[in-house]
């Protein structure tokens, strides 16, 4: 705390006085010349903090404040206008945005800003005002939407909590202030604080009960579209097959998300409890009811353990539909229960037929 380290020199300066300058300055002057300090540096530094928590609440409420950041945002990491890609963001936002407001209305009071950056690293971030940004390396490096998408749904997971903006106000503030400096009077405050909470985004993350509750409320969010539930496992397996065990196999900030395989783990885990305790996969084999249905092989863009927890969201949503009293059928080379898709097998791979047989025989 400020004032304990300011307590600290007061006595330290008043014992300096009493020993070396008794003589020429009184001890009860000293101290009161200090004790006046003292109150000048708390009162300047609750100005500061009242000014920044005004500042902050503007920045995730208000649409001024939300633009403010949104254009800081664009500003530090700068805009890729490639069209395809925007469309991408586009429709995943859409998809995204429509699940949320089913389980969150809240979203429709502030939709989300967003926008492709050019930071060629695998990464997004959501900041305070339901700002986003997701990096073009994120759709260099990722080929397929669903697993993109479920990134994305992570973010809008601390976006809808307001992750950032609580992290800062409960544990910020004083890293904010100290990035400022003074804080400045009148308008110049919003613009200052937006540059300064741009660039401590990425920390204001740090909390890994935060990243475990985005994580749970991207799955709720991907249910509730078209994309794949399974890709929000299969993104972290494609991270463990990337970088192994590394602690860096953890996107965004690896120092304060849990590992890849953990996250992977529990997705899984909802993935499996989703389709009634049914489908589940681990070690790219996909069980049903506790027995082996498919081990998919590797593809050009995936692993065999990563195509696994695509068939297991496709099987996980087909058993919670009700689908499971349905034949599974092999329709144009791909398998599928009922009116759900499940898989389609490439080289390598058993033939759609004998998975189709064996699908019904574990039902």
């Amino acid at each position: 705390m400020i004032f304990k380290g300011i307590r600290k020199k007061i006595c330290a300066m008043i014992v300096a006085g009493a020993v070396g300058f008794s003589f020429a300055m009184p001890i009860q002057t000293v101290e009161a010349s200090f004790v006046t300090d003292a109150i000048g540096i708390g009162i300047s530094y609750g100005i500061q903090k009242k000014q920044i928590d005004a500042a902050c609440k503007q920045l995730n409420y208000t649409d001024e404040g939300r633009r403010e950041l949104y254009s800081a945002f664009r500003k530090n990491y700068g805009v890729n206008s490639n069209s395809t890609v925007n469309a991408q963001l586009d429709r995943i936002m859409k998809n995204l945005s429509s699940a949320v407001a089913q389980v969150d209305p809240t979203i429709n009071d502030r939709p989300y800003l967003y926008f492709v950056s050019n930071d060629e690293s695998i990464n997004a971030a959501c900041g305070m005002g339901h700002v986003m940004m997701v990096n073009i390396g994120t759709f260099n490096n990722i080929p397929n939407e669903d697993e993109i998408a479920a990134i994305v749904g992570h973010e809008m997971g601390h976006g809808q909590k307001d992750h950032v903006y609580n992290s800062i106000k409960k544990k910020q503030t004083k890293a904010l202030i100290a990035s400022l400096g003074v804080a400045a009077a009148g308008g110049g405050i919003l613009t200052q604080v937006a540059g300064s909470v741009v660039l401590m985004n990425a920390n204001a993350h740090s909390d890994k009960k935060h990243e475990t509750e985005a994580d749970a409320l991207s799955l709720d969010y991907m249910v509730r579209t078209g994309y794949n539930p399974g890709a929000c496992a299969a993104v972290m397996q494609r991270f463990v097959d990337v970088f192994g065990k590394s602690k860096k196999s953890s996107i965004f900030n690896p120092s304060d998300h849990p590992d890849s395989e953990v996250r992977r783990d529990r997705a899984a885990k909802y993935l499996y409890n989703y389709s009634g305790k049914i489908a589940n996969a681990a070690n790219g084999i996909v069980t049903i009811k506790g027995k082996n249905f498919c081990a998919p092989v590797a593809s050009a863009t995936m692993s065999g353990a990563e195509r696994s927890y695509f068939v297991l969201g496709n099987l996980a949503r087909a058993f919670h539909d009700g689908q499971g009293t349905s034949s599974a059928t092999v329709q144009n080379g791909s398998v599928y229960l009922g009116s759900q898709f499940i898989f389609t097998p490439e080289s390598g791979d058993e033939s759609a037929e004998v998975l189709a047989e064996r699908l019904n025989s574990l039902k």
